[in-house]
């Protein structure tokens, strides 16, 4: 790591409504895919910190839980922590797509920041989707008469189109410091965290309807194999709010759980570097989404959430 004195390190919010890539933005930028991503809404459910350190920066990138309407209490906690991780940074990254009228969700965003004195950079992703990159310019117009943004950058994730552009750009309202987390860290999950979003990316990519919200993922266990060193032994448990959703997720004679574990097996031994044992339980906790103590107990508390 350089001794230059002009090493930067601040913090970077993302936020935005569902689905709009800030998961994909930031597994593109940290090099590794250490959130999950899905075409569901509500895929991201907690707040993930994804660290970029080289020669002249450290910057840590604060991924959160798309914006909606919250009908379940676990939604009104996504919610809560979408908004709070917007608070005490250098940065804050507001996401969209190229639109041709204003979503009810980015205005509800955008209220929320109207106070705010950190600089606001309106980012549109997607822009390859665009028949005319042209087309962009109605939605830059729409958002610059909502909110006084310090920059805008039109970018596609997909493409790396413009990435390197916001980058640089951003650079210049982090402020100069010493490192805040070690050179080598990546993300301030555990692999525990990630390999239990890992299986839960996997049930979001083969159920459809109702399936994919109603989900919780647990590790109960993950060691090295007392009977082979080179394989990682991992226990989890699916957790679902009804008995039919139960059938859904294992399947005709098991055959969707199979599918389930052997995708989420070849992401988790990526993820790993080792091979992977994977063991999958589905169980039923009726209506866990709006009970506080089954909330607490699958880690989403909160005061910390």
């Amino acid at each position: 790591m350089s001794n230059n004195n002009e090493f930067r390190s601040g913090f970077v919010s993302l936020i935005g409504r569902a689905n709009v890539g800030k998961s994909t933005f930031l597994n593109h930028v940290i090099g590794k895919k250490i959130a999950i991503t899905s075409n569901k809404p509500q895929t991201t459910r907690d707040k993930i910190l994804g660290i970029l350190t080289d020669e002249e920066k450290q910057l840590i990138f604060i991924d959160t839980p798309g914006v909606h309407k919250p009908v379940y209490e676990l939604d009104n906690r996504m919610q809560d922590t979408s908004f709070n991780a917007s608070r005490g940074v250098d940065v804050i990254l507001f996401m969209t797509t190229p639109l041709k009228k204003v979503l009810k969700g980015d205005e509800i965003i955008l209220d929320n920041l109207r106070n705010t004195k950190t600089p606001v950079f309106l980012v549109i992703n997607k822009v390859d989707q665009l028949k005319k990159l042209n087309d962009i310019d109605e939605t830059i117009i729409l958002y610059k008469d909502l909110f006084p943004f310090a920059g805008v950058f039109p970018i596609s994730v997909l493409e790396d189109k413009n990435v390197d552009i916001l980058l640089k750009e951003l650079l210049k309202y982090i402020p100069e410091g010493p490192l805040l987390y070690p050179d080598d860290i990546i993300s301030d999950k555990n692999e525990r965290f990630t390999v239990g979003e890992l299986i839960r990316e996997k049930v979001l990519l083969l159920t459809e309807e109702e399936v994919p919200h109603s989900i919780a993922v647990t590790i109960d266990s993950m060691k090295q194999s007392p009977d082979n060193p080179n394989y990682m032994d991992i226990y989890a448990t699916i957790i679902c709010e009804r008995d039919s959703q139960k059938k859904i997720i294992i399947g005709k004679n098991g055959d969707r759980i199979k599918q389930i574990k052997e995708k989420a097996k070849m992401d988790i031994r990526h993820f790993l570097g080792t091979k992977v044992h994977l063991d999958l339980w589905v169980k039923v906790k009726k209506d866990w989404r709006n009970k506080p103590r089954d909330l607490n107990m699958l880690g989403y508390v909160k005061d910390n959430y």
